[in-house]
């Protein structure tokens, strides 16, 4: 089910964030992809959008037939307590997957103050934290960006 379908979701604010129903979006028959990559920006759609590292990402991998990569951003505060209260995981623009059903979630560290939107976002998805806690199963959470520069902060 797509999240805009959900009755509550009329009194969220900026609904447009979560539709993914732009101009260029990419949507991809799912039986034809062999990986499923979740783009994360662990901060607003306005943010995330406006970042040109993210539109590049999103064409390269997507030019490939047998990739998807799909962008996932931190939800707004309305968001984030309906979804958390009503157990629904954090979900993708593109497809509505939940980020958890990504075989790849890729996060974009633009800055350390978004260090804990990603935890956030995980525990949103219902992702565990320790990759030593993650299943085979289970998606592989990697990061980059100006942020990932130094990784002992």
């Amino acid at each position: 089910m797509n999240i805009s379908e959900y009755p509550w979701f009329s009194k969220i604010i900026h609904q447009s964030r979560y539709l993914g129903e732009e101009i260029n979006s990419i949507k991809k028959d799912s039986s034809e992809i062999k990986i499923h990559i979740a783009l994360a920006f662990p901060d607003l759609y306005e943010i995330g959008m406006s970042h040109l590292g993210l539109k590049i990402l999103y064409h390269i991998l997507n030019a490939q037939h047998w990739i998807s990569a799909e962008r996932v951003f931190a939800p707004w505060v309305d968001l984030a307590s309906e979804l958390k209260e009503r157990k629904i995981p954090l979900p993708s623009l593109e497809s509505g997957r939940p980020l958890s059903k990504f075989d790849i979630i890729g996060f974009s560290l633009q800055h350390e103050l978004c260090y804990t939107n990603v935890l956030s976002m995980l525990d949103l998805a219902g992702v565990r934290f320790l990759s030593n806690e993650r299943g085979p199963k289970d998606p592989l959470i990697i990061a980059g960006g100006p942020a990932c520069f130094n990784p002992e902060l």
